[in-house]
């Protein structure tokens, strides 16, 4: 079976799974995304991997397994997501050391944030992206037969970023000194999401 990489996409609030958000992965050499429904201890860690410049106090669960596997020269060399039962995504970790290679079963959420970590690729096989694949409509207002068929991912994020819009237009009327003390209290309190924006607020002015 031939495998297909993926990047991440983005992710956002599931609409179907009360505290659950919905991580979407994109084809690289295709249209096609692959959402999974991760929970939402895992969205922050992937999404701080994600987000370069925020770093928080203490090391997540995800940065504790980098540091020790950095420590005892373990390398994660790819993530691949090789099965689909009852939607349910099973992956596993191809781990190095000593030139030596183990596979090690993760859950998919867990393989990502730790793939981010190590700049590791991700993979899947070309049988699940065509089971569980689905195409970004462009256009939505299009009604033939073929885009009736498909999921719109837009959907998922449209609420979510109409929401960070209006908190970020509160931002504009504080002071970069404001700014930054938010942006402290935020990572402090490991309010991640309100770091971003934040950050992405005062790299504006």
């Amino acid at each position: 079976m031939s495998l297909v990489r993926l990047n991440i996409k983005g992710i956002s609030y599931s609409q179907t799974q009360n505290g659950a958000y919905a991580l979407i992965l994109n084809e690289v050499d295709g249209d096609r995304k692959l959402p999974i429904v991760i929970g939402a201890f895992e969205a922050q860690s992937i999404a701080i991997a994600l987000e370069k410049e925020i770093r928080p106090p203490r090391p997540l669960t995800h940065d504790l397994f980098k540091n020790f596997s950095d420590r005892f020269d373990i390398v994660v060399k790819q993530v691949i997501i090789h099965k689909l039962v009852d939607g349910v995504f099973y992956s596993s970790l191809i781990c190095e050391r000593d030139k030596i290679e183990e596979i090690i079963d993760a859950r998919t959420s867990d393989a990502i944030a730790l793939a981010l970590r190590f700049q590791a690729p991700i993979f899947t096989y070309k049988n699940i992206l065509d089971k569980a694949g689905i195409y970004l409509k462009v256009n939505p207002k299009k009604e033939d037969e073929e885009e009736q068929d498909s999921i719109l991912v837009d959907d998922l994020i449209v609420e979510e970023i109409e929401a960070a819009s209006a908190e970020q237009e509160g931002y504009k009327n504080k002071s970069l000194e404001e700014l930054n003390t938010l942006l402290e209290e935020a990572v402090n309190n490991e309010d991640y999401e309100m770091a971003a924006q934040l950050r992405d607020e005062i790299s504006k002015r």
